[in-house]
């Protein structure tokens, strides 16, 4: 009778895994013993790995999110590694601050450390981008492609099903953690779990309060206290503009690191700047860097070695030792991704354009961008007004927009016509009396909505949009747009800050009360960053123009160009011109810049920044050509090009329309 070996049958030596395998009847099956082995060794714990070594082992980028997809190495960004391992759990390190420029790979470091959390040290994460439609569009383009491309992240990472609400576009839950993402602008995403991990990407173009809430970056790290120590969090930003950047006042504030290369020439050790960069004039190819210490000439060809060679450097001294901080500028882009040559050709480009010089020094240079803000001298202004008939649509104006100031007695009105490149004319001027208890004020209002204007083609034309101040008597405003509808009229509301990017926001649907009647999501509400559109008004209000002369041997106005008429007087022209941009210092010691009044009337201003968000809402910034084209085939002008229609001799207004009520010192 067969009897199976016994396990305790005497042997010479320690039992082996083939003789676990004999002991148990297993001796017919070939490989049993590597079998087991391999089993016993996938008990054994992974080795401690640094965020860029897990990286290079275990990373995949994949075609749809990767100009270059493969196995990610960490040599082609050498200067990500330390920023990476800085985010490893066995460094002390809790806040990591990058100011960086574009194309450094940057975004690729983050989801490194997003992809080393769920592997390898699990734990609740957040992950904030500026808007949750970004959060959404990340999770779909990066975040989902990082998963799928990885063996590893696969098997933790919980199937997506319909039923499952573990892994939905915002939420990915794994074995011993989740990772959350949600935006900037969602109070309720910001607090919504204790986060051991917290990725705040591109934190400059967060909003200055999330829903009303408070600053979203303190918001998000508040959600990290509970980890004392053990927390790990990563600001990431392109910078913007100097006293209002949120990563450039935390990189202050850190122990500013820079990136040190050496010469191939003299081993000499120094950061980049663009200051040192050289080309031929009109030929950008011939771009090389001028050594600090031997003043050689170094060829774009050595950047790969001089990178590897490179070391991070602080350059001051932290208040929280817990807190480092880095700047690289595109200079330092590996070959392939953004040459010096490219580098030179967009600083050629950008010349004669503020917003495109402002553009290269914030994601080429990582570099914030100085506002002057200085208010125009209305007396200038007056000096170059133009000559033509109130109400009256200049050639070039192709479409309408207003902006309403609500005051205590009256509403204020300004119509302004809007051409190419923004170029914008004033057209109309109102104020209509009694206010917003008034209900015959606000019928002149309604009545504005179907009025028309005169091209000087002879065709009429009608505001496209109306935005309308909602900060006084919000439930009067609220009220009277809901009735004449929100087809073309826009509430508006101010905020603080800069947002270049996007600086209306909306529309929010908010509670209205109507008749006494509280009516949810009864209006739809628009957020403005006023200080955008008062920082671009006079910007363009001080930019050179040609000369009579020069027009009319066919020189062109700039893109922005505002037109002011002869009607509009001393007094208008001191409320277009009554705030500055002055920086002030907060308590905690940090510069921010602030619109400050230089007299008390201001409507004219703030009329003007609610025109030009309802020509942003109209999506004016992005139409094609096609658009324009068609909007010039519309009016057929019959004058020359730019020339408005000049006033009667007489000076005599046009009498073929009855007038709204206007201003008392408008005339």
């Amino acid at each position: 009778m067969y009897a199976p070996t016994s396990l305790s049958s005497p042997r010479s030596g320690p039992t082996s895994g083939d003789d676990l395998a004999d002991g148990v009847g297993l001796t017919d099956f070939d490989g049993a013993g590597e079998i087991l082995r391999a089993w016993g060794n996938g008990l054994r714990p992974d080795p401690d790995l640094t965020v860029s070594e897990w990286a290079d082992r275990h990373r995949m980028l994949s075609g749809r999110a990767s100009a270059e997809p493969g196995r990610y190495r960490t040599v082609r960004t050498p200067y990500m590694r330390e920023i990476m391992d800085r985010l490893s759990p066995g460094d002390p390190t809790q806040r990591v601050v990058f100011m960086k420029a574009a194309q450094v790979g940057a975004t690729e470091a983050g989801n490194n450390w997003i992809g080393f959390a769920i592997h390898q040290a699990p734990g609740p994460m957040l992950a904030v981008q500026p808007t949750v439609e970004l959060a959404k569009r990340n999770s779909r383009q990066r975040i989902d492609p990082l998963i799928d491309e990885s063996p590893e992240l696969r098997e933790r990472v919980k199937p997506a099903r319909s039923r499952d609400a573990g892994n939905t576009m915002l939420s990915k839950e794994f074995a011993g953690g989740i990772l959350i993402m949600t935006g900037a602008n969602s109070a309720v995403g910001l607090r919504s779990t204790p986060a051991r991990y917290i990725f705040l990407d591109e934190v400059d173009a967060y909003p200055a309060s999330a829903d009303e809430e408070g600053d979203p970056v303190t918001l998000a790290e508040a959600r990290s206290l509970t980890f004392a120590h053990r927390r790990k969090v990563l600001l990431v930003s392109t910078p913007t503009i100097r006293g209002l950047s949120r990563i450039e006042r935390e990189y202050e504030a850190s122990d500013q690191r820079r990136f040190f290369v050496p010469c191939p020439h003299c081993g000499h050790s120094q950061w980049l700047k663009f200051d040192r960069l050289r080309w031929q004039q009109g030929r950008p190819e011939t771009a090389e860097y001028i050594c600090e210490g031997c003043d050689t000439p170094i060829a774009e060809h050595h950047k790969t070695a001089m990178l590897e060679g490179g070391e991070w450097r602080a350059t001051a001294t932290a208040a929280d030792p817990t807190t480092v901080g880095y700047h690289l500028s595109a200079l330092y882009s590996p070959i392939g991704w953004l040459s010096w040559e490219r580098i030179v050709r967009a600083w050629d480009a950008a010349q004669g354009s503020i917003d495109a010089i402002k553009a290269f020094r914030n994601t080429i240079l990582g570099e914030t961008w100085v506002e002057t803000g200085e208010a125009p001298d209305w007396q200038r202004l007056a000096d170059r007004r133009e000559r033509w008939r109130p109400g009256t649509v200049p050639a070039r104006g192709l479409f309408l927009t207003a902006g309403a100031d609500v005051q205590k007695d009256r509403i204020e009105v300004d119509v302004w016509a809007w051409g190419r490149g923004l170029e914008s004319w004033l057209v109309d001027h109102l104020v209509l009396e009694g206010g917003p208890g008034d209900p015959a004020c606000w019928q002149q209002l309604t009545d504005l909505l179907g009025r028309t204007w005169e091209h000087v083609s002879g065709q009429p034309m009608t505001l496209a949009r109306l935005a309308i101040d909602s900060g006084f008597e919000t439930s009067a405003v609220y009220a009277w747009s809901r009735q004449v509808g929100f087809a073309q009229v826009a509430p508006v509301k101010g905020v603080e800050g800069f947002n270049r990017s996007s600086p209306v926001v909306g529309p929010t649907y908010v509670d209205a009360t109507i008749a006494g009647k509280r009516l949810r999501r009864g209006a739809r509400l628009w957020t403005i960053a006023t200080s955008t559109f008062k920082t671009e008004t006079y910007r363009f209000l001080r930019q050179d123009r040609p000369t009579r002369e020069e027009h009319d041997a066919g020189a062109a106005f700039p893109p922005g160009t505002i037109h002011l008429p002869d009607w509009a007087d001393g007094e208008w022209l001191k409320q277009l011109t009554a705030e500055q941009l002055v920086t002030v210092r907060t308590r905690r010691g940090f510069s921010r810049l602030e619109w400050q009044k230089l007299r008390e009337r201001n409507e004219a201003l703030d009329t003007r920044v609610y025109a030009r968000a309802a020509a942003w809402i109209l999506g004016a910034d992005r139409w094609p050509e096609a658009r324009w084209a068609d909007l010039e085939r519309h009016l057929r002008p019959q004058t020359g090009p730019g020339e408005p229609v000049p006033a009667p001799k007489d000076g005599t207004a046009s009498n073929r329309r009855r007038r709204t009520v206007r201003s008392t010192y408008m005339g």
